[in-house]
């Protein structure tokens, strides 16, 4: 089912699915797949979850939009639970990761203002993935995502990722102001640094004056086992933006940010018309307050440990593999050729997985995937790459 009047930037969607339930989900011919991905790391709590359902329909029935011309407060208490968890004093709410990561590049841009600064510099990775508007594009690394779009924002210098020494040897650079990063790369096939990376970078930024700035857009939200991926380095950030999981199929997304660093947004200086409206905010409470109350993070920590040795156990001597990792429930079976066929043969055995890069199977089920779930991940994957080795 392919309309002729939708754009072809997705292109040819092979699946029409119309239902899910928990780590389920089921197509329009009624077949049944697990799926391990939760919409790119979108419903950790499984589809239609119980906390989320109730809240929206509660909501849809009172108040689903007002604008942000009035005080909204669930969107206020939303606020106030993101602090307690992140240490970080103040939240703008939007509707989506990319435009958290706007609302981040924007705080720069007025920092550095505030410091005279007339041209700034923010550090950015290679690898990185921050979004397609055109700043978070301009942040983002790739010919893959920018060809086509040129002329892109100036003011990013794209630096090697998880290499301190890098970022030692642009320090003397005056205009930088910023150092923005994922504590793990998501769409770079879940590349994760050194353990001492966030720390040192942390360091860094409070000798030169820098912001540190985490898109915690698909490490948040309980996925790699703390709330935030940042509270297993403590290297706190000035500004972190976060979204996908928090709002377990609802769009919004979040940019919290130090008090010094929110309050040079004044009245008149950003603005959405859409985001953290009563519905969303609501729905966000439900999702926050379930990871919390069920400790999801802990869950994601413990499956996706057992996850990887499994993994290891069952893929690791293949010569074909060269690499699985992961960070709670965010993995990646690294191959040694391209592999995106392992799609459409998973879907056909009743499996949704996902390909980034060419070569990395990602997998990011939902935080509360059951053991006979996981163990049915295992069992339609592992012959699947096993199959695709021999080739």
């Amino acid at each position: 089912m392919n309309s002729t009047h939708l754009m072809s930037n997705y292109g040819t969607r092979a699946l029409t699915l119309v239902r899910g339930e928990g780590s389920r989900v089921w197509d329009d011919q009624g077949k049944e797949y697990l799926d391990a991905v939760s919409g790119l790391a979108v419903c950790g709590l499984g589809h239609c979850h119980p906390a989320v359902t109730a809240a929206l329909t509660n909501q849809a029935d009172t108040l689903v939009h007002c604008s942000n011309l009035f005080n909204i407060p669930h969107q206020q208490e939303l606020a106030d639970k993101l602090s307690a968890i992140s240490g970080l004093d103040r939240a703008f709410f939007c509707n989506s990761g990319t435009e958290a990561n706007e609302a981040a590049i924007k705080l720069c841009r007025l920092y550095a203002h505030s410091k005279s600064i007339e041209n700034p510099e923010i550090l950015v990775c290679e690898g990185a993935f921050h979004g397609r508007s055109l700043g978070a594009l301009s942040a983002t690394w790739g010919s893959k995502a920018r060809n086509g779009f040129a002329p892109l924002l100036e003011g990013f210098s794209h630096i090697p990722y998880g290499d301190i020494s890098a970022v030692e040897a642009a320090a003397t650079n005056e205009s930088i102001v910023a150092v923005m990063l994922e504590p793990i790369q998501g769409e770079a096939g879940v590349v994760i640094p050194p353990p001492e990376y966030l720390h040192q970078l942390r360091s860094l930024c409070d000798t030169k004056g820098w912001l540190l700035v985490l898109d915690e857009i698909q490490t948040g939200n309980g996925r790699t086992g703390s709330y935030f991926a940042f509270q297993q380095s403590q290297a706190k950030p000035d500004i972190l933006t976060t979204a996908k999981g928090l709002g377990n199929g609802l769009p919004i997304g979040a940019c919290l940010a130090s008090k010094e660093i929110a309050d040079l947004l004044v009245p008149g200086t950003h603005g959405t018309t859409f985001g953290g409206n009563p519905l969303v905010s609501r729905a966000a409470c439900a999702v926050v307050d379930t990871i919390e109350t069920e400790k999801l993070a802990d869950r994601a920590k413990e499956i996706g440990s057992w996850l990887v040795d499994q993994l290891q156990l069952r893929l690791g001597d293949l010569p074909q593999v060269l690499d699985i990792r992961g960070a709670g429930l965010m993995l990646a079976i690294e191959l040694s050729g391209p592999c995106s066929e392992l799609v459409a043969l998973a879907a056909n055995a009743g499996l949704i997985i996902n390909v980034t890069g060419s070569n990395r199977v990602r997998l990011l089920p939902p935080l509360n995937i059951s053991n006979s779930d996981a163990h049915m991940l295992l069992d339609i994957l592992c012959p699947l790459i096993e199959a695709w080795e021999a080739k």
